[in-house]
């Protein structure tokens, strides 16, 4: 078996079953092995011949055993809340709750703001597996004034899946805007946004941050909305409703003991299960009622969700549970996912299902009261049984929220539905599986030797182990009379259960049978020819059509997969013409795509079809015909040239398909076969009902129906992974068949010939049935060469770091292993294995085109107990028959590279050959001879023959001993002698002695060599073996780490270019003429922005031609590379470089015309930040570009891009960034650009400098020594960073001995081919190290930030800068240098650590990094310290080095033997065949001019690449930017640093000071604000005694993030017309950093806080204005903020003050107070209404006026009214007293309007009274007169 053979389960999937987020960019990660990752794509050099299989009686086998999809993974979700804006509310307190699952993190409260500035920093790590992190929803929520005592009230909420962040570019969201909208209250709209920042980092990944840019670009908050591509931004609300109907097939649940002590009883039998549905959606749980005691329950309810559409997340759980008086258990879960029931096209669809069926699978279906398996329920892992089917339907409905009947509340609703017809899923038809066992070998031997049979089951068909629920539609299905019991428990029904057709329904398990032993590790089952078969009948819907368009999908998409990986081998292999295949293969693709067409669109009137069907259908039909054209209008266009980027697209055609053949409604269920030892289940596989699905069309038939399959039987759950899971439990041949049973005539058609049925005895007259077993009559007897040569990169199993491996081959029921090889990773065997007389059965032709695997196991041999399993690979031999002639092309086999697994992981490579060879009527006679062993000493073992090994021809490695660094301690004793040895192919070297590690960790002899014989085919070479070994007293060797350099191919020299010196990478040296290469280069010609014109001559030296070029230069273009080829032979370049460097940045005198005021250079105000802030304007600029010319690339395919587009996503803009500059220059041109003041910059490396300069390896390269076993985790990169030991520094070199070598006049011989390379003696180093700033730092304290301080360690030089932490901060700003002197080589390794400060205890370390400094010192880079982009000797931009540019370019020319510098007249320099010019003075710091040649050394310098043979990139003044680790989390990035290093050797002239680097102190500015007036303020009280509306106005300020100065007018009282006159001035002093356009504010963040935390905030004013009241709160009116940056010009008059000015801020005029000073006018205040929108509440005259420190103590001012330089009082008129001044008009008002009704009834009240005590006054007179009649 071919390693492009090998496929993952990823396309056995039928979407059950762990649900793994099938992204693309989730496959790629090596986590999610399940499968789709094909390891062609990683592996070293696979030497695979491109093989097809010939035959089609089998299918290939799957090599990947482990199940990876429930393994938990490491995961880090860190969200940077920076800000909110626009929510909704007055005068709030917001602060923002972070949620993801369980975990809540708050961000801290901002006082009365509706647009609180947060800027912090959360992280969340996480440990499960994939599928619960991806369905963790992640919400953001904004809650309004939330104390200790009260928990707030939520403004609003925003939420997405983990899964949809992951699935973004980078894993990420920068930047973004999340949009707000209340739960509550669906009608709402939105209640403001939250700008966060969002990354999901998974073990391994690296997150790319943007660098830090300015924010005015993201104030475009609709264009920058938190959403993924492709979702509109207007999301709507809609309502998802679930029905679900009923479900069969339960397993039972007998939960209780109770349950059978009541039976005992009362003898009342019930079903022991109460199932309900619970389905989980978007953060929301609904559920159904409970049935209870029913396995065939019916809900006909219908569960509604009210989320967003397109909603943010993607999968809905629905799982049916056991309900429980103690806990429900699950029984089984299945995943929806949204992706793959809708679709967002144009002619898209919204989600829909069914109403169809949906198999859950889980745990087996056996009832045991702990089951270990219950994960598996919740749908974590594979299902290992089937558990139940559901049916359901799903449908969406936009809502629309002005409807009155719209519910306005999100909770899920359940509500009732009514039944379903029977038909509606479609007709039922009966299914018949049938299946033989051919052969059932490497059964474990851990099992016992108890008897062993296997079982098969389809759904709840076929299981006879745990007694059958007979559904009750099973009656009549059979068309049986129906009355039989409704759910009868069968237990272990007899095998002659007979149906009416008189045909068996079922034999699901082979008859029980002793195991024989193969090897001391298996047994096999003694099959011989008589085979065990299986046959199930089962009653399903008939929905084929569905699984029939999945294979013809599926089917495309294998014979692509296929091709590609041909392709991709072809390429590796380095075989001609890649191209013809590719184009083969598309060609293919287009036929396929076009046959599923014409076959797709058959039986259309089928039953059941949903509405799902019909849209999935009318998807594939257009995707599909969309691919098929595209491939074939790209057949046309592949060329040798474009075959990887054709590879890529074509890569995508497979997702494509991929994703297309996954279908959301299940049919039939998947089958299981199981291995039973003695009742117990032991070990099962799980086969997709579609790939073995019968149908008479070819393309529609399952990829394994009616072939011979080779399965691998695996451990359920949990027990699975791991060591566990990797060996085979059992290896079965077995051949299935699933189709109606009236399609069943051809059912045998595909086994192997030559068999006689067996069937049951039957009586007569009974129709025939299946047979139970077959019996062979034909059988071949082979004989089975296996050629084991070598392997190499195997996985170390032992303690020391290597291995003694030796390999096991298993074949049919034979195995044999080869000789253990002591004590390597990379085994040369040599070995010929022999298995005579191997019995195979079938026709001999057929076992020629297709005979059985080949299963290779490495194991390491240990002296105790059992040898360690090392991995897997597979194998098919060639097959020779007795009438063949043993002769080419098929014969000798060639030998081939297999890539060997463990578990899912790629653990080493086998080279190989495998063939089998009929034995005819002869005998062994025919037979090719073996020639016998010819070295005696191998005892019996025979080598591999003469016509298999390769060809080997003598070679010549060459070492370079340099030294070795970091080497830990083995045993506890530290190394002290050490010395390499190195082996190639059984010959090898040794270095010197190291006497003294400590002293000197240095080789004495630099280069040593040994001579071999290797293969002339370079793929072939063996790997070269590094080990140290500890030299200790009494001739004692201890091992102490080992690597195998795996390819030797970069150490091969090739004599191409006779001068070039071995180790000069690159030169290619292909097409060399032999005339002088003439280079000229201009930099700083064009001083003005005008065209330039440059006409150049260039008189070539051998008066051979004369070139004149004419150069137009654009002012648009600026920092366009322009580069002119002139010949396509000749390598003369000219170069201009029109930037105006003026190594001044003084300001172009400005013609008239020019319109924007831009302030002019001040030399004095630029310091070092200055050029640090423009160079990173220019990264994030040359970001933009990358990424516009990427998108640009994407859009045309195939127009050849411009130099821009060829930068490589993941590579810094080092080599197009000003190309790809200029492009964006020209697309997007605006007259601000080209004002930029010029400053020199220096290069911002967004990653380390190693990465840019290949790890610093350009002649001494690092090996990693490696010792102790290697971890059994998935992602073994991490488990070896545990494993190194130490590093050997050094390389080789490896040529043909026969070449007739160049020698130079100075050869030196002793050093062979590495000439002229530094001295390893021990040299003395000052290293200076410049630390900047760090950045997202991983929070340290409970409070979610830390107090960052650095800590350096070099060699026993360790320094902490403990007392300048910086408090509270994750992202501070360090600007710190510092000196240390070490000694190369002992000091050779730098680590930079970031510790967090703490009180008391310890202080922890937050993440360091490292740096390997000896590389850096002896590069060819030149890294030591980097190349100014313009020579200066005073200012900002000061030349830092002790070498000034002329005596490096002196220095580098000497050593590289170059004839120069000649300098010549008119600034030009010339170095071996280049001219390069440039200008020729210098300004010094008084102004005075001087003649110089530095500008010239240093454009020499700047172009050292271009020049030949040894030029090569020096590294430029740079800033790197390194991420921070922790041991304790490794992979996992805790921030990251910039910083630089450089180093200047002791024996040279010592460097000037420093450069000053430390943070910029902010400026002391005060704004002083006058506020004049007020108008139109709205009116809120009314008047007790006038009546008359009015307000009592006064006006707040403040700046933001300083609420607690917050300032007050005073009071105006009774303005009637909304009018207030003030004249008082606010006061603010403030800290403001102008590159950062920050204020800086220091202070406490509580009571308890140790120290002064520094916050940086935009300079923002707010101004509101308010209603006093003397007794109720005040009353808040309306606010303005006005960014003191950027905020609109007053308007002049209160008419011409509007609205607009806040709405509209974009369109009008705006301001910066830091240019304009001072300024006045009006504003407006703004407040929102009941319907969220803004309104005018007012408008304020405001006079603004900034000044610095200084000028503000010079003329202070008084707060308010006060001295000194008062304003005068405000003229108001004074209405406060009025009614006692006016008393008659006052009474008037109160009694006549305002109390008019109260007065009248108070009156009528009074008179009522008079009269009642009138009468009570008179009544007792009143009553004697009338007693006494007088």
């Amino acid at each position: 078996m071919k390693r492009s053979k090998h496929r993952g389960h990823k396309e056995d999937r039928n979407g059950d079953e762990p649900a793994v987020l099938e992204t693309e960019n989730l496959d790629r990660q090596g986590m999610f092995m399940g499968g789709g990752l094909d390891l062609d794509t990683i592996s070293v050099a696979s030497v695979t011949a491109v093989t097809t299989n010939v035959s089609n009686k089998r299918s290939k086998p799957d090599i990947k055993m482990e199940p990876s999809s429930g393994r938990p993974v490491d995961y880090q979700v860190s969200v940077t809340v920076i800000e909110a804006r626009q929510l909704i509310g007055l005068n709030m307190d917001p602060m923002v709750c972070v949620e993801i699952g369980e975990d809540k993190k708050y961000t801290s409260m901002k006082e009365s703001t509706n647009c609180p500035y947060y800027n912090e920093y959360f992280v969340f790590d996480f440990h499960v597996p994939p599928d619960v992190m991806f369905d963790k929803i992640l919400k953001l929520s904004v809650i309004h004034s939330k104390n200790l005592l009260r928990s707030g009230t939520l403004v609003g909420t925003f939420k997405l899946d983990v899964g949809t962040i992951y699935t973004q570019p980078e894993h990420q969201f920068y930047h973004k805007w999340a949009l707000l909208s209340d739960p509550d209250d669906i009608t709402a709209g939105c209640k403001g946004y939250v700008k966060c920042d969002v990354a999901v980092v998974a073990k391994g990944d690296t997150i790319k941050t943007p660098h830090k840019a300015n924010e005015s670009d993201e104030d475009d908050i609709e264009g920058n909305l938190l959403i993924p591509e492709g979702v509109p931004a207007e999301r709507q609300w809609a309502r998802y409703y679930l029905k679900i109907y009923r479900a069969e097939g339960l397993p039972r649940m007998n939960t209780s003991i109770m349950a059978n002590v009541k039976k005992a009883f009362i003898g009342e039998n019930k079903d022991l299960v109460d199932p309900y549905v619970q389905v989980q959606f978007a953060g929301q749980k609904g559920k159904t009622s409970v049935q209870k005691s029913c396995y065939e329950p019916i809900w006909n309810e219908q569960i509604v969700f009210t989320e967003m559409f397109p909603p943010l997340c993607k999968r809905m759980k629905i799982q049916l549970r056991d309900s429980d008086k103690v806990n429900d258990v699950a029984i089984g879960t299945h995943f929806l996912d949204l992706r793959k029931i809708s679709n967002d096209g144009d002619k898209g669809f919204l989600p829909t299902l069914g109403p169809a069926w949906v198999n859950m699978y889980g745990s087996t279906r056996t009832y045991s009261l702990m089951d270990e398996y219950q994960e598996l329920n919740e749908g974590l892992g594979e299902g290992v049984s089937f558990r139940a089917r559901l049916l359901i339907s799903l449908g969406v409905e936009i809502l629309d929220p002005s409807s009155p009947e719209v519910a306005s509340s999100t909770e899920a609703q359940v509500e009732g539905v009514p039944n379903i017809s029977e038909t509606a899923t479609g007709k039922v038809e009966e299914f018949f599986l049938f299946g033989s066992f051919l052969e059932a070998t490497m059964i474990d031997r851990k099992i016992g030797d108890k008897p062993i049979n296997f079982e098969v089951t389809i759904g709840y068909y076929g299981n006879e182990m745990d007694g059958i629920v007979q559904t009750k539609t099973k009656g009549k299905r059979g068309g049986g009379d129906g009355d039989e019991e409704e759910t009868e428990l069968i237990h272990n029904s007899s095998e002659e259960e007979m149906d009416d057709d008189g045909d068996l329904t079922s034999v699901a398990t082979t008859p029980p049978m002793k195991p024989v032993i193969t090897d001391r590790n298996y047994f096999h089952l003694p099959y011989f020819e008589r085979k065990p078969c299986i046959y199930i009948k089962s009653w399903w819907q008939d929905q084929r059509r569905r699984l029939y368009n999945a294979n013809i999908i599926d089917n495309i998409a294998y014979k692509l997969e296929d091709g590609l990986n041909d392709v991709q081998e072809i390429i590796k292999t380095e075989k001609s013409y890649p191209e013809r295949r590719l184009r083969g293969v598309l060609e293919e693709l287009s036929h396929g795509c076009s046959q599923f067409l014409a076959l797709a669109n058959k039986d259309q009137n089928q039953s059941g079809k949903t509405k799902l069907d019909r849209e999935r259908l009318k998807l594939c039909m257009s995707e599909v015909e969309a691919i098929g054209q595209q491939a074939k209008a790209m057949r046309s266009q592949v060329k040798k040239s474009t075959v990887r980027d054709k590879i890529k697209l074509a890569q995508n055609f497979l997702s494509k398909l991929r994703f297309l053949a996954d279908e959301p409604q299940h049919s039939i269920p998947d089958v299981f076969i199981w291995m039973i030892s003695n009742g117990k289940r032991i070990a099962y596989a799980r086969v997709p009902s579609k790939d073995i699905l019968y149908s008479s069309i070819d393309e529609e038939r399952g990829k394994e129906c009616g072939k011979v399959k080779t399965i691998f039987l695996r451990i359920p759950g949990k027990k699975g992974f791991g060591p566990a899971g990797w060996t085979v439990q059992s290896k079965i041949e077995i051949y299935l068949w699933l189709g109606l049973n009236r399609q069943r005539k051809d059912y045998l058609s595909g086994l192997p010939n030559g068999f006689e049925e067996n069937k049951l005895s039957k009586g007569p007259g009974m129709p025939c049935s299946p047979p139970i077993s077959l019996t062979y009559m034909m059988k071949q007897i082979f004989q089975l060469r296996v050629h084991m040569y070598q392997a190499r990169s195997l996985f170390a199993a032992d303690s020391t770091g290597l291995s003694d491996p030796f390999a096991r081959v298993f074949f049919s029921t034979q195995s044999q292993v080869t000789e253990v090889l002591a004590e390597t990773l990379c085994p040369t065997w040599d070995q010929l294995l022999v298995f005579e007389n191997v019995e195979l059965f079938g026709e001999a032709n057929e076992l020629r085109d297709d005979p059985p695997i080949i299963v290779i196991e490495i194991y390491d041999q240990d002296t105790v107990g059992k040898a360690d399993f090392m991995g897997r690979t597979f194998a098919k031999p060639v097959v020779k028959m007795a009438d063949e002639h043993y002769g080419p092309p098929r014969f000798p086999p060639q030998l081939e590279y297999y890539q060997i697994y463990r578990g899912n992981c790629t653990a080493g490579e086998m080279l190989a050959a495998f063939e089998l060879l009929q034995i005819g009527p002869n005998g062994k006679a025919d037979l090719p001879p073996i020639d016998g062993p010819t070295d005696m000493d191998r005892g019996p073992l025979l080598p591999v023959p003469l016509g298999i090994r390769p060809v080997l021809s003598k070679y010549r490695i060459e070492v370079l001993f340099w030294g070795l660094r970091d080497l830990k301690r083995v045993n506890l004793a530290q190394v002290d002698r050490p010395r390499v040895d190195i082996e190639c192919a059984g010959k090898g070297v040794q270095s010197a002695l190291i006497p003294n590690y400590k002293k000197n960790p240095n080789f004495s002899t630099l280069v040593k060599w040994f001579e071999v014989d290797l293969p002339e085919n370079e793929l072939l070479h063996p790997p070269l073996n590094i080990r140290v070994v500890d030299c200790r007293a009494f001739g004692r060797y201890t091992l102490v780490g080992s690597n195998a350099v795996t390819s030797l191919r970069k150490f091969i020299y090739r004599a191409t270019d006779k001068q070039a010196n071995n180790w000069s990478s690159n030169t290619t040296g292909k097409n060399r003429r032999k005339e002088p290469h003439v280079q000229i280069q201009f930099d700083d010609i064009n001083k003005q922005n005008h065209v330039v014109k440059v006409y150049l001559l260039i008189i070539c030296y051998l008066s051979e031609e004369i070139i004149v070029v004419s150069m137009e230069s654009d002012p648009a273009f600026k920092k366009m590379d322009t580069v002119v080829k002139l010949d396509s032979c000749s390598d003369a370049v000219v170069k201009v470089e029109d930037d105006d460097k003026d190594g001044k940045g003084k300001k172009k005198k400005r013609k008239k015309g020019d319109e924007t005021e831009e302030e002019e250079l001040d030399e004095s105000m630029l310091d070092w930040w200055s050029k640090y802030f423009a160079s990173i304007e220019t990264l994030t600029e040359a970001l933009k570009a990358q990424e516009a010319a990427l998108s640009d690339s994407e859009d045309k395919d195939d127009a050849d891009i411009t130099d821009g587009g060829d930068i490589k996503p993941d590579d810094s803009p080092v080599k197009g960034t000003k190309r790809g500059k200029g492009k964006k220059k020209k697309m997007t041109f605006d007259p601000f650009e080209k004002k930029k003041p010029k400053l020199d910059e220096l290069k911002v490396y967004p990653k380390e400098l190693e990465s840019e300069f290949d790890n610093f390896e350009d002649w001494l390269h690092s090996f990693n020594l490696f010792r102790g076993k290697a971890g059994d985790d998935d992602d073994q990169n991490a488990a070896d960073e545990d494993r190194i030991v130490g590093k050997f520094k050094g390389s080789m070199c490896m040529y043909k001995v026969s070449d007739d070598l160049p020698r130079d006049m100075n050869f030196d011989s002793n050093m062979g081919m590495f000439q002229n390379i530094p001295h390893n003696d021990p040299i003395n180093v000052l290293v200076r190290i410049y630390v900047i700033r760090a950045t997202d730092l991983h929070p340290a304290d409970i409070n979610g930030k830390a107090d960052p301080y650095i800590a350096i360690k070099l060699g026993k030089t360790e320094i902490k800068d403990k007392e300048n932490y910086i408090s509270k901060q994750l992202n501070p700003l360090f600007g710190k240098s510092f000196d240390v002197e070490a000694t190369f080589p002992m000091d050779s390794t730098l680590t930079v650590s970031i510790y967090d400060w703490d009180l008391v205890g310890t202080d922890d370390l937050i993440g360091e990094t490292k740096l390997d400094l000896e590389n850096r010192f002896y590069s060819k880079h030149r890294a030591t310290c980097g190349l100014a982009c313009n020579y200066a000797i005073h200012g900002y931009n000061v030349w830092r080095d002790p070498l000034k540019p002329t005596q490096i370019l002196a220095k580098l020319c000497k050593d590289g033997k170059l004839d120069g510098p000649h300098y010549g007249p008119g600034g030009r320099v010339k170095v071996e065949n280049r001219v390069f010019m440039a200008q020729t003075e210098i300004e010094d710091e008084n102004g005075l001019k001087k003649q110089t040649d530095e500008h010239l050394a240093l454009t020499v310098l700047k172009h050292w690449e271009d020049i030949p043979r040894v030029g090569c990139k020096l590294a430029p003044e740079h800033v790197e930017t390194r991420p921070l680790l922790h041991p304790d989390k490794p992979g996992i990035e805790q921030g990251r640093i910039e910083m630089w290093v450089d180093m200047f050797p002791k024996d040279m002239t010592a460097p000037g000071p420093a450069l000053d680097i430390s943070p910029r102190k902010p400026k002391k500015f005060e704004l002083r604000v006058i506020i004049w007036n007020t108008d139109e303020v709205v009116l809120e009280d009314d008047d007790i005694f006038t009546g008359e509306k009015s307000s009592d106005i006064f006006v707040r300020g403040w700046l933001k993030g300083q609420q607690e100065d917050k300032q007050d007018t005073d009071v105006h009282y009774h303005s009637i017309t909304g009018e207030g006159n003030f004249n008082w001035r606010f006061v603010y002093p403030f800290d403001y950093l102008m590159a950062e356009e920050k204020i800086v504010i220091s202070k406490k963040e509580s009571m308890f806080a140790w120290d002064e935390t520094e916050y940086k905030i935009p300079a923002r004013l707010n101004l509101q204005v308010w209603d006093a009241d003397h007794f109720s709160a005040d009353d808040f009116l309306g606010a303005i903020e006005l960014d003191l940056n950027r905020f609109p010009r007053g308007a002049k008059t209160p008419k011409q003050c509007t609205i607009e000015m806040v709405t509209n801020e974009a369109e009008m005029p705006c301001v910066s107070i830091f240019k304009q000073k001072r300024i006045k006018g009006w504003w407006p205040f703004v407040a929102r209404n009941e319907d969220d929108e803004f309104e005018l509440t007012g408008k304020v005259e405001a006079e603004l006026h900034l000044l610095t420190g200084e000028e503000a103590e010079k003329s202070p001012v008084g707060e308010g009214r006060n001295e000194p330089e008062p304003l005068e009082k405000p003229n108001r008129p004074d209405t406060s007293l009025l009614w006692f001044l006016t008393p008659f008009k006052a009474i008037k008002q109160l009694v006549c309007t305002q109390y008019k009704w109260l007065t009248i009834k108070i009156v009528t009240a009074l008179l009522l009274l008079a009269m009642l005590a009138l009468f009570l006054y008179s009544m007792p007179g009143y009553m004697i007169k009338k007693m006494l009649g007088a």
